[in-house]
C-alpha cells in the first residue's frame, strides 16, 4: 500500500488536521466528509488543503485507506459506520483506545471486508515538525508508515501485535495525562483547606519546577478536557484488563468531567475558576473527586 494516495481521514478535528497535514504532505489527495461536522472542522480541513468528499459513503467509496481520529468515546461508532459501507481498504484507528477496544475496532472492520492497523498517537497537535508520533502495530502496519514521510507527524512501526500501538498510548496518557488531572485535584484540595500559598511555597522550595506545571495544567488542557473523559474511561479499562487497580483514572476522568464545559471557550480558565468548577462538583457529590 505503499503507494496508495487515495486516502480517507475521519475527522480533521485539532490532532487529526496533523495527520492530515502530514499525509497531504506526502503527495497523497486526502480526502474527508464534511457531512455532519461542525464550522470548526471544515476550517480545519479548507486550511490544509483537504478534498471534500461530502458523505463517508463517497469517502469509503474512493479512498483506499481510512485514518479514524476521533474522540475515543466515538471510535467504536466510527468503524461501525465505515465496516457498513463494505470498505475493502486498510483502515487505520489512530485513537486513544485500550488494546481490547482496538481489537474489538479490528474485528468490526475485517468482518466489513477491510485490513485493520492498531494506531495510537503520542504528542501535541500543534502540526510541528516532530512534535507528534503515529504508533503503529498489527501485520499490516508497514503498509502505513511510508504515508508519513512528510509533514508534522512522524510514524513508529511497533514490533507487536494490533493492540500494542494503543498499549503504549494507554500507557503514556496514563500518566501525562492522568498526573495532570492529579495536580488539578491537589490545587482544589490545597485551596478547600486554604493552604494553597502554603503549598506552592513548599514546593518553590522542594520540587521548584511543580507549580508551573499545576498552572499548565488548567490552561492547556481545560477546553480539551470533554476529549479526556473518554480518554480516562479507556485507561482504566487497560488497567482492569491487566489485573491492576482502575481508581486512578477513574478519578482522573471525573476531574476532566468537571472541566468539560469549558469546550469552545474563547480562553481557557484561570486556575481558580477552573478549582471553583471541581469543588462545586465535590459540594454537590462528597468524596466523588477528593477524598
Amino acid at each position: 500500500m505503499s503507494e496508495a494516495r487515495v486516502i480517507g481521514l475521519l475527522h480533521p478535528g485539532e490532532m487529526g488536521s496533523a495527520v492530515g497535514a502530514t499525509l497531504a504532505a506526502g503527495g497523497g489527495r486526502v480526502l474527508w466528509a464534511s457531512q455532519g461536522r461542525g464550522a470548526r472542522t471544515r476550517q480545519r480541513a479548507e486550511e490544509i488543503d483537504l478534498e471534500d468528499a461530502g458523505t463517508l459513503e463517497q469517502l469509503a467509496r474512493h479512498a483506499e485507506v481510512i485514518f479514524s481520529v476521533a474522540p475515543p468515546q466515538a471510535a467504536v461508532d466510527v468503524a461501525r459506520a465505515v465496516a457498513a459501507l463494505r470498505f475493502t481498504g486498510l483502515f487505520v484507528d489512530a485513537n486513544a483506545v485500550s488494546p481490547e477496544t482496538a481489537r474489538e475496532i479490528g474485528r468490526i472492520v475485517e468482518r466489513g471486508g477491510a485490513r485493520f492497523v492498531d494506531g495510537g498517537i503520542i504528542g501535541p497537535a500543534n502540526r510541528k515538525p516532530g512534535a507528534a508520533r503515529l504508533y503503529l502495530s498489527g501485520p499490516e502496519a508497514a503498509h502505513v508508515a511510508p504515508l508519513f514521510a512528510a509533514g508534522p507527524v512522524s510514524a513508529v512501526k511497533l514490533e507487536g501485535p494490533v493492540g500494542a500501538a494503543s498499549a503504549l498510548k494507554m500507557a503514556f496518557a496514563g500518566w501525562n495525562k492522568g498526573m495532570q488531572a492529579l495536580l488539578m485535584a491537589i490545587r482544589a484540595l490545597a485551596m478547600a483547606e486554604g493552604v494553597d500559598q502554603a503549598l506552592l511555597a513548599e514546593w518553590r522550595i522542594s520540587m521548584p519546577e511543580v507549580p508551573a506545571r499545576s498552572e499548565r495544567a488548567v490552561h492547556e488542557n481545560a477546553r480539551k478536557a470533554w476529549r479526556f473523559v473518554g480518554e480516562m474511561e479507556q485507561i482504566a479499562r487497560t488497567f482492569a484488563q491487566a489485573g491492576l487497580p482502575t481508581g486512578f483514572h477513574d478519578a482522573a476522568g471525573e476531574v476532566y468531567r468537571c472541566l468539560a464545559g469549558y469546550k469552545d471557550t474563547p480562553a481557557p480558565p484561570s486556575v481558580e475558576e477552573a478549582i471553583a468548577a471541581l469543588l462545586k462538583r465535590t459540594s454537590r457529590e462528597p468524596g466523588s473527586i477528593l477524598l
